[in-house]
């Protein structure tokens, strides 16, 4: 899957990442990669994911339905992460785990997933936000690689902010279409949890939108998250990422998003409170 040369692309080096290393039956070890910032809390939040369905069986007949996570402590790049699953419940059509992610003797992340049964039932939603196709559309950068250059990004992301005309603001609904940037591996898992890592990208600076402040004004960090899954995963075609914040108050916001397939089938659901703290110093 490899480009030009010997080193791999972006795309492989953050499944690389979902490799967990097995210290023993409900213990894993996870590698962050290298970076010079705040480790981005996507990433250990999918990595959680792996080591939690690394513990379900026959995982394709029981996916991953919802997670919530709080993140209690900053993690860091080039540091080991120390995963710790607890088998809280497997039942006939639910299981349930709980993962602690430790990192410097400390815990930073916290998780509890949900797998469930497929089942039939009644299927209702509500549509999809009228968009111009991906293809149309400029480059957005945003998340961990907002000032890298775009072919570092290892999910390609387009935006219709790029087609505003000069002056005009900012809707308060966030649109963003993203997709795999390289060919992914068929395993359900890995197609989950890039959309468990995509799911935290650019949710708390949505928030931003609804204030008359620029985004370097601010503090921002995600606190806790949660996604719920609607259908089958699958991230090697464009999907459909949009945002919105009903309320900021007391230095937080709350966030609300949907993810949806290109023909406009719900796929996700996601909420998240945010960090959002003036900064004393100005941007």
């Amino acid at each position: 899957m490899s480009g030009a040369g010997d080193d791999p692309a972006p795309i492989e080096h953050l499944i690389a990442r979902f490799d967990l290393e097995t210290l023993d039956r409900d213990l894993f070890l996870g590698d962050p990669g290298p970076g010079d910032r705040r480790l981005f809390g996507g990433l250990v939040a999918a990595q959680s994911y792996m080591a939690a369905a690394r513990t379900v069986e026959k995982p394709g007949e029981r996916p991953l339905h919802s997670l919530h996570a709080y993140f209690l402590r900053p993690g860091r790049y080039q540091l080991p992460i120390r995963f710790v699953v607890d088998r809280i419940r497997d039942g006939r059509s639910f299981t349930t785990r709980r993962v602690v992610a430790h990192q410097g003797g400390e815990a930073i992340f916290n998780l509890s997933a949900s797998f469930a049964c497929i089942e039939e039932g009644v299927s209702h939603q509500n549509a999809a936000p009228p968009s111009p196709p991906p293809e149309e559309l400029p480059v957005h950068r945003g998340g961990p690689w907002r000032r890298a250059p775009d072919e570092h990004n290892p999910i390609e992301m387009r935006s219709p902010d790029g087609l505003r005309k000069q002056g005009e603001a900012l809707s308060r609904e966030r649109i963003i279409w993203m997709n795999a940037r390289g060919p992914l591996p068929d395993d359900p898992r890995i197609h989950t949890a890039l959309l468990v890592y995509a799911s935290d990208r650019n949710l708390v600076s949505t928030s931003v939108r609804a204030l008359d402040e620029p985004r370097d004004g601010f503090q921002m960090a995600s606190l806790d998250h949660a996604l719920w899954l609607h259908r089958p995963v699958r991230f090697d075609d464009w999907l459909l990422f949009v945002s919105e914040s009903p309320v900021a108050h007391g230095a937080r916001a709350l966030i609300f998003g949907s993810v949806f397939h290109r023909d406009g089938t719900r796929l996700a659901s996601v909420a998240q409170e945010g960090l959002l703290r003036l900064r004393k110093d100005g941007p």
